[in-house]
């Protein structure tokens, strides 16, 4: 499959995870000056003695000319599990009393049946939403391999500055932001006095519709169970247009691939 950081998606898509505390940083720049500062001085050090610094050896330096660099190789490749292959592992394994063996074959089989239903939505989404087009070569697909929690697709679209980011989550974690803010009251108004959040209705669904200045409109869609889709647009005019974009996509198919219907 192509390349994929399945733990970072949900992080950026609702935006809910926190970078490392900030007190943190700033100690650990600290520390980095502070080195700095150490070393700076111990030369000024040297230089008032007479000191001189030790010159790296013929020999080592020889050695870091000669190392060889990597110039060939043609990657990893990654293709999905065998599920029956793996059925079948499982079974064997099982029968020889080899549980750890019989967990990770069934784990690898959910996780080849976890791709398949990701690749088949994949397949359903639109060549193209609100006149941009579709960049295939970022189509990404990923699974945990434990049930349906942490099947992740996701697709882009984009022409000039615009874009549109479509993310398909089957994982409760990714729901806790969407559903806090549909069950906190704040119907259908901005008179929760959060000026860049609101509800809004897509078919049948609740959504939360949000603004960013700097990354633009964020509408998150919760669905079943435990799934949800989102979509991201950069430099759309207005909310009609990002809640237009997220209309043309057959989200039935998604809840039936998905089985949330």
């Amino acid at each position: 499959m192509k390349r994929f950081a399945l733990l970072l998606i949900p992080a950026l898509m609702l935006g809910i995870f926190a970078s490392p505390p900030a007190q943190a940083q700033f100690d650990f720049i600290k520390k980095v000056k502070k080195k700095a500062e150490d070393k700076a001085a111990d030369k000024a050090v040297e230089r008032i003695f007479g000191e001189e610094e030790e010159a790296p050896s013929t020999e080592t330096s020889r050695k870091s000319t000669d190392s060889p660099t990597n110039k060939r190789g043609s990657g990893l490749t990654h293709e999905p599990p065998d599920v029956l292959a793996n059925i079948g592992e499982a079974e064997k394994s099982f029968s020889g009393k080899k549980y750890s063996d019989a967990r990770f074959a069934i784990r690898q089989a959910i996780m080849g049946i976890e791709l398949t239903i990701g690749n088949n939505i994949l397949e359903n989404l639109p060549e193209s939403l609100d006149g941009l087009p579709v960049l295939a070569d970022e189509d990404q697909v990923a699974s945990s391999g434990i049930g349906f929690v942490g099947l992740i697709i996701e697709r882009t679209y984009r022409k000039g500055d615009r874009q549109l980011k479509v993310t398909i989550g089957n994982d409760a974690g990714l729901l806790s932001a969407a559903n806090m803010y549909l069950a906190s009251g704040a119907h259908y108004s901005s008179t929760s006095g959060d000026d860049n959040h609101k509800i809004i209705k897509i078919g049948d669904d609740r959504a939360v519709l949000e603004y960013d200045e700097y990354s633009g409109y964020t509408l998150s869609l919760p669905f079943g169970q435990s799934s949800i889709l989102v979509t991201e647009g950069i430099n759309f005019d207005n909310e009609q247009q990002i809640i237009a974009a997220t209309e043309e996509i057959d989200i039935n198919h998604i809840k039936k691939e998905l089985g949330e219907q």
